[in-house]
């Protein structure tokens, strides 16, 4: 089997999934392929495409907080083959036509019934981190933003530690590099501290 997708590990959406529940939340944990098995105690939603994502993120809702960690591919292949693609004898490259996914982000961000109190979107970047992800942000309408740069040499997608900016409209405020797990649990604390106000 052949298909483009994103790579990620899946393992900072598992570690905020188990850090929620830790806490106390009931956690429906919709998770694409990842190397990490979803954490105990939540209600888990496999899914393998955008699409499935987003029906079933609309399917969980309403909630209080929904937090998007997963890395989402921006396109789809429009037509998928029955038979593996063969090479031909004269080198001619196959033609992929590609479509938008849905952005489950801004949909949910934008809905007008059942949105959620606090809605908070990923943004891994690779240049003009904190610029990219602040108009990002802005165009969604969520209302916080966790930026973070997956260059190559950050060894962030696919590690074991996270380096993020957490920005809100009022502000941004940059952590130190620490394990997904620490991230996920500082994040989890940030999102009481709204929700007791």
């Amino acid at each position: 089997m052949r298909y483009i997708a994103n790579r990620s590990s899946g393992a900072q959406g598992t570690a905020i999934a188990r850090a929620l529940a830790g806490a106390g939340a009931t956690v429906t944990f919709v998770t694409g392929p990842a190397d990490v098995a979803p954490p105990e105690g939540v209600n888990t939603v496999q899914i393998e495409t955008a699409r499935q994502m987003q029906e079933a993120v609309m399917s969980a809702l309403p909630a209080d907080v929904a937090i998007f960690a997963a890395a989402v591919a921006d396109w789809h292949v429009t037509t998928q083959s029955d038979s593996k693609i063969k090479k031909d004898a004269n080198g001619t490259l196959p033609t992929l036509d590609l479509a938008e996914n849905p952005d489950i982000l801004a949909t949910v961000s934008q809905l007008k019934e059942d949105r959620p109190n606090l809605v908070i979107g990923f943004a891994a970047e690779t240049d003009a981190v904190i610029e990219n992800a602040t108009q990002t942000l802005a165009r969604k309408g969520c209302d916080w933003i966790i930026a973070n740069d997956v260059s190559p040499e950050t060894g962030i997608m696919g590690g074991q530690e996270n380096s993020v900016t957490v920005i809100r409209k009022d502000g941004a405020e940059t952590w130190p590099r620490m394990s997904k797990d620490q991230v996920a649990n500082r994040l989890v604390n940030a999102i009481a501290e709204v929700l007791s106000e």
